[in-house]
């Protein structure tokens, strides 16, 4: 049983992006001829979600070097790795960048946006009013441990799946294949579209 999406307050805004931020977009602007295509997914199950997963989207495209070219429909989606009904169900989405940010420093933004929404990261698989996970950069394959490229789970997540198939039928996931495949392979169960509800691609 989801919970029902009741409206809560607004979330605060996002901070501007710091001078030094600025300064390593300005630097990666001179290293990188084109910009590069990265996939962010979005998760939101505290507070009022929508307004959450809009506010970062939002705050996505405020980023120097970075701007949003596609946003998923919404999915509303059963916690992850907790008892049922232990935690409000999940809103997701998948949105998609080009960006002439490292990896690295698309990471830095992420985690800005999400610490921005008050993110907590108290316990494991705890409930969180913002996720924001880097899913795949351009081809890049790499076990760094502070960012694994891949999303090292994404390939087996129904709730990054389905929305990003649903923005891309084509898309591929680096070192897995095309994300049609990997979502006929796991279950959907728990994972609803919410065509109720809709994002906003900045203007």
């Amino acid at each position: 049983m989801t919970a029902p999406f009741i409206k809560g307050p607004s979330d605060p805004t996002v901070q501007p992006v710091p001078a030094s931020v600025v300064d390593r977009v300005d630097a990666a602007d001179t290293t990188l001829s084109n910009p590069k295509r990265a996939v962010v997914a979005l998760g939101s199950n505290l507070g009022n979600r929508l307004e959450t997963l809009q506010g970062a989207v939002d705050a996505l495209e405020d980023t120097p070097g970075v701007r949003v070219k596609g946003v998923s429909p919404v999915y509303e989606t059963e916690p992850w790795g907790v008892d049922p009904g232990s935690q409000p169900a999940y809103f997701n989405a998948v949105v998609v960048l080009k960006t002439t940010l490292p990896p690295s420093s698309l990471l830095e933004r992420a985690q800005a946006v999400e610490e921005a929404f008050h993110r907590v990261r108290d316990e494991r698989w705890g409930p969180r009013t913002l996720d924001v996970d880097i899913v795949s950069y351009a081809d890049v394959v790499s076990d760094d441990p502070r960012l694994t490229l891949p999303h090292p789970r994404a390939h087996e997540r129904a709730f990054v799946l389905a929305p990003w198939h649903d923005l891309d039928p084509d898309a591929q996931l680096p070192g897995h294949g095309p994300v049609a495949g990997l979502l006929d392979a796991v279950t959907r169960e728990g994972v609803t579209p919410r065509e109720d509800l809709e994002l906003r691609l900045p203007e």
